[in-house]
Formats: C-alpha cells, sequence, structure tokens
C-alpha cells in the first residue's frame, strides 16, 4: 500500500512538473490567446522575405497594450538593425538572449539600454556557425564569456521577425528606470535569421554563415 501511494505521488509530480513546463514554454493545454500566439512567433522556421531597417529608436516607438490583431499584423514585419551585442545568455529555453546595444560599450563602462534579439533552438542548433562557442568569438560580447575582450564587442547587423514579447510590455521610460535591466522596449527581434559582421578589411557586411 505504501509503495503504491508512493508511485501515485511520484506520478502525479512529474505530471505536475511536466505540465509547468509546457506552460513555461507556452505549449500546455488551455492557455490564454496571447500566450499560444507569443509560442508560434517564437516558433517561425521561415525567414522574411522582405526586411525594414530598424534603429534602436524605431523599436522604442512601436506601440504599446494594443490588441491581437494589431500586434499581429506588425509581427509580419521582417526587421534588421545593427549595433554591439553587449551580454549574451543562454536561455532555460534553449534560445540564445542577446542584448543588442546601439553603441559599442568598452570595457569598464556600466550597460547601456537594448534591443532584444533571440536565436531559437531551430536556428542554431546543428549549426557549427550559430553555436553558442561560435557566437561568442564571432560577437565578441561584453558579457556572456569567461573574460571580457580586449578589442570589444564586433559591430554586427541582425535581421529576423519583429515579436511583442507580451510579458515585457512596458513603456522605454519603466525599463530604463530598472537598475540593470536597462531594456528599451518588450519588442524584439525574435526569431533572428540572418547575422551579418562588419568586416573593417573590406568596409562591408559579411554574412555569417549558419
Amino acid at each position: 500500500m505504501i509503495v503504491r501511494s508512493l508511485a501515485v505521488l511520484i506520478f502525479a509530480a512529474g505530471a505536475a512538473a511536466l505540465l509547468a513546463g509546457l506552460a513555461l514554454l507556452g505549449r500546455a493545454p488551455g492557455l490564454p490567446e496571447p500566450t499560444r500566439h507569443l509560442r508560434r512567433m517564437k516558433d517561425r522556421l521561415d525567414p522574411p522575405t522582405r526586411v525594414l531597417d530598424y534603429t534602436m529608436a524605431d523599436f522604442a516607438a512601436l506601440p504599446h497594450h494594443i490588441s491581437l490583431a494589431t500586434r499581429g499584423a506588425l509581427e509580419t514585419r521582417g526587421v534588421r538593425a545593427s549595433g554591439w551585442v553587449q551580454r549574451i545568455v543562454l536561455s532555460g529555453d534553449g534560445d540564445l538572449h542577446l542584448e543588442l546595444a546601439e553603441n559599442q560599450r568598452h570595457l569598464g563602462e556600466r550597460d547601456t539600454a537594448y534591443v532584444v534579439a533571440e536565436i531559437t533552438p531551430p536556428w542554431r542548433e546543428q549549426s557549427q556557425g550559430w553555436s553558442y562557442e561560435s557566437l561568442l568569438v564571432a560577437f565578441r560580447p561584453n558579457r556572456g564569456g569567461r573574460a571580457p575582450w580586449e578589442a570589444g564587442p564586433r559591430h554586427v547587423r541582425l535581421t529576423g521577425w519583429l515579436m511583442l514579447d507580451h510579458v515585457y510590455d512596458k513603456p522605454v521610460s519603466t525599463w530604463l528606470q530598472l537598475r540593470g535591466a536597462p531594456r528599451r522596449t518588450g519588442w524584439e527581434m525574435h526569431p533572428v535569421t540572418r547575422i551579418e559582421l562588419w568586416d573593417d578589411a573590406t568596409s562591408r557586411w559579411q554574412e555569417l554563415r549558419r
């Protein structure tokens, strides 16, 4: 009887953990439509056929607290933005979280406001060029590696899908007031579908192949 009860408890705990994990990933049954919509946007596998060049100010100027229909219309945009990756983090869901800053941050300087760009597992798995280790070398981020790069972050240009993460749907001023988390906006580039690095020798953008 004790063994049977223990087995039931273990099964229940495992099932609860599974549901909690699926909910965190946006894949559990019964989730609200905004959460399921967010998952669909993150899971896009095709690159945009047309892209708009966006500045950090363009991201910050996008609207907040909008209807799902308006949000979905904006999320059909492919966007491209350049900057410097001040931090790279491997998230629990497998995404590579990039903090794209408008200006290069030199050694010893504090973090600056950034726009989030995310490389999802389908875009980086089975890809040596976009592995975590390879991107550390390519981006030379201020934070994320074992030690800061002497040369500082490299100028990069990212292309991907515009996406609003409603969890961070707050105006710019609110995020700038948060110590240690100067996120510009809840709008992101997610997923990233193309990476280019600036080549000083040729004065051209060079694609980083997957």
